[in-house]
Parts: structure tokens; sequence; C-alpha cells
């Protein structure tokens, strides 16, 4: 039988965790899935480690190595092999509650229709509180208005619909650099579809010293060139002018790590970007000089 969902899971040398995400996605009360998980270059044990998985034969298991390229390419590489109808990422350091797949299936049986973009929901932490603030009580909303217009916070856990998102596919890619925001594409993605809402918990979250969440002031100095992109999608696709703004500020900070004299003449959005290059240049020598490896331990990392 044809499994319906895929949980991803691309990692770095992190052997080390994989053993408590195996265990909690062979407990799942619901076996419908394909765990493949994408080793973006390891050096440790985490090929031998991975087999040994495999070995047991609880649950499918497919393991994919590929040179070390970074968080974009291990995602696009997921996208691109699997076959499922819904995927949906659960970092290395992360794990799903034993109902969580369940609760993913059963959803999408009961409210899912193929024009949708997928599902948001919850993450918690391993004390069971919930990570930021609750869903929305509604049935579907834009990915950009469940931060602009109903102001949650907290990083969540989307399940993509592969029949959507992969007509979006690839990700962009800049000059070897390696963090671009994986949202970028939720942008374009919600001009034509909207998110289911779910008000339950599909992954349980730790925040890692060496997290790509605790390390972003470190993804926006290395991969400056990918968050100015991104940021110009945010403002060619903001819902007010006030997000708009905002991320011109963003943008004009992004343009100058990356050293490009040209961000005004290349920006959709000229006089917003000139009022913005004041706080922009603000938030440029504050990101350069700080020494803090995140804004926020529980950023969220899409927002």
């Amino acid at each position: 039988m044809k499994k319906k969902l895929t949980v991803f899971t691309p990692t770095f040398n992190r052997a080390s965790l994989l053993p408590r995400l195996y265990e909690s996605l062979k407990s799942q009360t619901n076996l419908n899935f394909i765990w493949l998980i994408i080793d973006d270059g390891s050096v440790d044990e985490t090929r031998e480690l991975v087999m040994s998985f495999i070995e047991e034969d609880e649950i499918e298991i497919k393991y994919y190595f590929q040179e070390n390229r970074g968080m974009v390419f291990a995602h696009n590489t997921a996208h691109y092999l699997m076959e499922t109808d819904l995927c949906v990422c659960i970092d290395s350091d992360d794990f799903m509650p034993i109902d969580a797949v369940e609760k993913i299936l059963a959803f999408w049986d009961l409210h899912g229709y193929p024009m949708s973009a997928g599902i948001v929901g919850l993450d918690n932490y391993k004390n069971g509180q919930i990570v930021g603030t609750l869903l929305p009580n509604i049935k579907e909303c834009k990915f950009s208005e469940l931060y602009v217009k109903y102001h949650i916070s907290g990083d969540k856990k989307f399940v993509h619909n592969r029949r959507v998102f992969n007509q979006y596919l690839p990700y962009p890619f800049f000059d070897q650099e390696k963090f671009p925001i994986t949202s970028y594409l939720y942008l374009l993605i919600e001009q034509k579809h909207k998110l289911l809402i779910c008000n339950e918990v599909f992954c349980t979250i730790e925040y890692m010293e060496d997290g790509l969440s605790n390390n972003i002031i470190n993804q926006y100095k290395d991969s400056p060139k990918s968050f100015a992109f991104y940021r110009i999608a945010k403002m060619k696709y903001a819902l007010n002018y006030k997000e708009r703004f905002k991320n011109a500020v963003h943008y004009v900070s992004s343009s100058l790590m990356a050293k490009n004299a040209n961000f005004i003449r290349e920006s959709p959005f000229k006089f917003t970007t000139i009022l913005a290059t004041i706080p922009g240049f603000v938030l440029y020598h504050y990101l350069m000089k700080t020494k803090r490896t995140a804004l926020n331990k529980k950023l969220n990392q899409t927002k």
C-alpha cells in the first residue's frame, strides 16, 4: 500500500540525536508514513546508525547521502525524492508525539482538498507547554495572515500538500550560501492556496546550541543574498504597508551585508526602501557587532 505521508529529516553530524526521533517514529499509533533521511555530508556515525534502524525493519526508512551543501539543498533533495501526498519536516533534534501521524492523516482525510497548501499545526516543548500561541479558531488562512492578521508567535509545524508544493520548487540558491529561509516558497504558494488550521501538536522541539533557530544572526551574516531575496518577496506580498516597511529595513541590512551597492535600484519599492535606509543601516551595524547567537531562542524561523 502506498504510504500517505513522508517525514523527512535533514541532518548533519547528529548521530547522537537521531535515536530519540527514531524511537518516537516507530512508536507512532499510525505507521502510514515513510521516514526520509537526507544526510548532508555527515562525517560521524550517521550512516551506520541509520543502517541499523533499517535492519530492524520497524518502519519504512529511506536514506540519502549527499555532499555537504546546506539546508536548502537538503530540502530540495528531499522534495524531489518524495512520492507521498503529504510531507512534514522533523529536524534531527526534535521528535513526534506518538499520535502525531495519526492526527495529521485523520485531519487531512476529514478536511483536506486538492488545492489546499496543507496543514499548520503546533509544536510543544518536552514539558508539554505549547510553543508560542495557539492558532486562530478558523478553518484556513494564508501563511502570512497567521503572523500579520492573527499575530501568532512561536514555531509551528507545517505539513505540505505535495501536489501543490512541488509546483513552486526549487528553493532558490545563491553563491554557495547554505541558509536561505525555507518559508520563501510559502509566500508564493499563499497567493493561490491556503493552509488548514489544526490546533494539535505535531512535533516536540528542543533548541540545541548549534541548531538553526539558535544561530539565526549567523545565518543573516553567512547568507545575506538569500535573506535579501527573501525580503524582496516579503515586500512584494506584504499584507499591509507596515509589513512592507519592516521588510524593507531587513532588505537594506541584508544588502549591506552582501555588499550590494545597488539595493535601492534593485528594490521593487524604491521609495519605501529609501525611507528604510537609515533604520536598515542601524540594524546592519547592530547585527554585525552583536555577539549574541540568537535574537530570541524562541524565534520563529519562518516569520
